[in-house]
């Protein structure tokens, strides 16, 4: 049969409801026009567990029940994740008043179960559709199938296909309305539309529509498969003869009964339709959720896929699509679905003859699984544990948190050590970020071999999914090292370097050189180069300056080692960063702390023609140096001894001795030199007197710090001293060797000055016979 198709564009009107619905709270109820169907939304909240919907016309009420529902042209939903029953009314529903086609009026009974008793309210509204009607529209519900037709009869002939079927209506000896099923290529026997309807089906002729509806189902139905896709299809001529006249309609519906296909790869559940369209017509396709319907390229900006090949429609719909809903359960552990409330248009148009196909379908993914995380986002600086525990679903709440072994019920009060905060994000998930103290009781504290504290926090949390309170944990344990920083540590010619690369819980360590803390005036006294940007600590320290420690010195060269030392006062931890360099340099002295005095001197100027440098010694002719080369001398020796002299400065104490070349030695006046040489090396030692306090005490040499070295080329015979000055006779006990130091360019040497009363200074202790004179073993 052919007909007058038109093709129109239609734009989607929403009426809401002024129907007479006193009783029902603001906000439980909504009612809508929509462009093809009436639809009323009722809160659960308020409908109750058991709502049912009763259709009244003028013959009276009836239950709208599954059966009826799907004769009729109603669709009950109760959806729980949207929290609300709904129903969707076809406009050529049985108990509607129809108007020309053009005006709807519904009546509807709401019996809704409140305090353990039944309540009515009445649902009315007057709804007159948006859109024109088109030729042929087909209506594919989620229960039933429905076609209606123009009911105009341009030319008889054409509405005959199949002479096969007129031979079949000749044969008929009823003269009213008959319709006939078709199963595949086998003709039914006709039927007249009292006893269609007892099966199920339903038939109306509207002022300008020829009506068919059928439950899915029915045994005069089929299902097969189009281009791939599984389709159920009902074919049923409705004709009448009336004397010589045969009136026939082909009235044929097939839906996509597509239950839909979860890509877990790409988070999109799949669903198709067949597409019965010859080349030439035309498309247009229009989709959405939850009955709104927007063009493809909208739905497409709003995630969804649509792909069209020849014969078959494809629409995937993200997890994330807005409209759709998640629900979660437990079974085993947390798993979680999703249901979308599918609504697609197609729009069929060949010689200017448009059919509107339209499809409600709900669909859902399988069970997927629903990882909820605890995340250590612990920052030590910070001296706490934060923890977030993210992607807990909306309908998921935390009743409780046990933090190793005690348990706290969620949400904290205020006064809490703890804190628990809930965090909500846009995709209908959310978290909770937990912060427990390091120093809490409840945590645990270990030391470990690296010089660091490590905490360890065992957390389970207990969760409950809404509404049914179904428990599920998840546990985690967390652990967070407080560790030292770390020094990168370099050597080079002129001493030793120190890089840090800041951690953000750098700032809780003090580094110190020795007992005294490592500041920019610390580093500016002593010579080192320092600087510090917030991201890198840079300190590089000169040979000799405060600071170093030597080792194995031999005139081919000596090892110098300088350390750093990390602490934490809060924890007591401490580490020590030590770098031990190779240096090699033609002169050098040490001054330690126990008064031993180690140096490597260029003797070449100090010798006669042929002399050696083995040749040589101090002031004492037995102190001969320990190892020697072509122009050097090695010596080391208690600064007190080898014939040293003693010089007082203000504030220090200088020890000081000559080297000599061994074949001629002359004593002149006190000085003692050689005879044909044209330099003379002196060595020297000074220490602060404010740190021999051991040395008046107990009679041993042990400074609190290393002294100051100095070696003196002169061809200058001495001028004598300006200061008091002795002659040791025996040396000094001395104590373990202790790191030493250089002489620091940026402290001046030890200037003499004279005391008249040297005994005034050591009187303590002193025999007043020895004010006046004394000799070294006495100090």
């Amino acid at each position: 049969m052919a007909f007058g198709f038109c093709l129109s564009v239609f734009s989607l009107l929403f009426v809401w409801s002024a129907a007479k619905c006193s009783g029902v709270p603001k906000g439980a109820l909504r009612m809508e026009c929509r462009d093809r169907y009436f639809m009323i939304a009722v809160n659960l909240s308020f409908a109750g567990a058991d709502p049912l919907f009763q259709a009244v016309d003028g013959t009276g009420v009836r239950a709208i029940t599954k059966q009826y529902a799907a004769q009729c042209g109603y669709t009950v939903r109760v959806l729980p994740l949207a929290g609300r029953v709904e129903l969707r009314a076809s406009y050529f529903s049985c108990d509607t008043d129809n108007q020309d086609d053009k005006v709807f009026t519904f009546k509807f009974n709401l019996v809704a179960t409140r305090k353990g008793k039944e309540e009515s309210f009445a649902l009315n509204q007057t709804c007159s559709p948006s859109l024109p009607w088109s030729p042929r529209e087909v209506t594919c519900e989620e229960n039933y199938m429905e076609v209606s037709v123009r009911s105009e009869i341009k030319c008889l002939p054409q509405t005959v296909d199949d002479l096969s079927d007129i031979k079949t209506v000749r044969s008929s000896t009823t003269s009213d309305w008959q319709v006939m099923f078709h199963r595949h290529e086998e003709q039914l026997m006709p039927m007249n539309l009292s006893a269609a309807r007892k099966q199920g089906y339903a038939f109306d002729l509207t002022t300008g529509r020829l009506v068919f509806r059928a439950p899915y189902g029915q045994p005069d139905s089929f299902s097969t498969e189009v281009n791939g896709v599984p389709v159920e299809e009902v074919h049923a001529t409705l004709f009448s003869k009336q004397s010589w006249i045969v009136l026939m309609v082909d009235l044929a519906v097939a839906c996509s009964v597509d239950e839909g296909f979860y890509d877990e790869l790409g988070g999109y559940i799949l669903w198709e339709a067949p597409e019965v369209c010859r080349s030439s017509c035309e498309r247009q396709l229009n989709v959405g959720l939850n009955g709104d319907l927007v063009d493809q390229a909208v739905a497409e900006k709003r995630g969804f896929v649509v792909e069209k090949d020849n014969v078959t429609v494809h629409i995937s719909i993200p997890n994330n699509a807005e409209g759709g809903y998640r629900k979660s359960l437990v079974a085993g552990g947390l798993y979680q679905f999703y249901v979308f409330h599918l609504y697609l248009e197609q729009i069929l148009s060949e010689d200017h003859v448009a059919t509107r196909v339209r499809f409600q379908r709900s669909l859902s993914t399988p069970l997927l699984p629903c990882h909820v995380f605890a995340a250590n986002r612990t920052a030590v600086a910070e001296r706490a544990f934060t923890v977030y525990l993210g992607n807990v679903p909306e309908d998921v709440k935390l009743l409780a948190v046990c933090l190793n072994g005690q348990e706290f019920a969620a949400p904290f009060p205020n006064a809490s050590a703890y804190s628990l905060t809930k965090v909500v994000h846009p995709n209908n998930t959310g978290g909770y970020t937990l912060k427990v103290p390091f120093e809490d009781p409840l945590v645990v504290q270990k030391f470990v071999p690296v010089a660091a504290l490590k905490y360890r926090l065992d957390i389970n949390f207990t969760l409950s999914v809404l509404p049914e309170n179904e428990l599920f944990y998840r546990l985690a344990s967390i652990e967070a090292l407080f560790s030292p920083p770390t020094f990168v540590t370099t050597c080079s010619e002129s001493g030793v370097g120190f890089r840090l690369d800041r951690r953000p819980s750098d700032y809780l360590w003090e580094i110190s050189v020795g007992g005294d803390l490592l500041t920019p005036e610390l580093a500016n006294q002593r010579g080192y180069n320092l600087s510090d940007d917030g991201r890198s600590l840079l300190l590089g320290v000169p040979l000799f300056s405060e600071g170093y420690a030597y080792r194995d010195v031999s005139l081919q060269g000596f090892f110098g080692s300088f350390g750093l030392l990390v602490r934490d006062h809060k924890t007591q931890i401490e580490s020590t960063t030590v770098k031990t360099c190779l240096f090699s340099t033609a002169e050098f002295i040490v001054c330690s702390t126990d008064g031993t005095m180690t140096v490597v001197a260029a003797v070449s100027l100090a010798l006669p023609a042929g002399g050696v440098p083995a040749e040589t010694h101090l002031v004492d002719q037995y102190c001969e140096p320990r190892e020697t080369d072509g122009t050097r001398a090695l010596f080391s020796y208690p600064v007190n001894s080898c014939g040293s002299s003693i010089k007082l400065g203000k504030g220090n104490v200088t020890y000081q001795n000559e080297i000599f070349y061994r074949s001629k030695m002359y004593l002149s006046k006190g000085n003692v030199f050689s005879g044909d040489a044209t330099e003379r090396v002196l060595v020297q030692c000074t220490y602060p007197v404010a740190s021999l306090h051991r040395l008046f005490s107990a009679h041993k040499f042990e400074s609190d710090v290393a002294g100051i070295g100095r070696i003196i080329h002169t061809k200058e015979p001495p001028e004598g001293l300006h200061g008091f000055t002795m002659r040791p006779i025996a040396p000094l006990q001395t104590g373990p060797v202790y790191p030493v130091s250089y002489m620091s360019a940026l402290q001046p040497p030890a200037r003499y000055k004279k005391f008249h009363n040297f005994a005034s200074v050591f009187r303590k202790g002193v025999p007043r016979s020895m004010r006046t004179k004394m000799t070294p073993a006495e100090i």
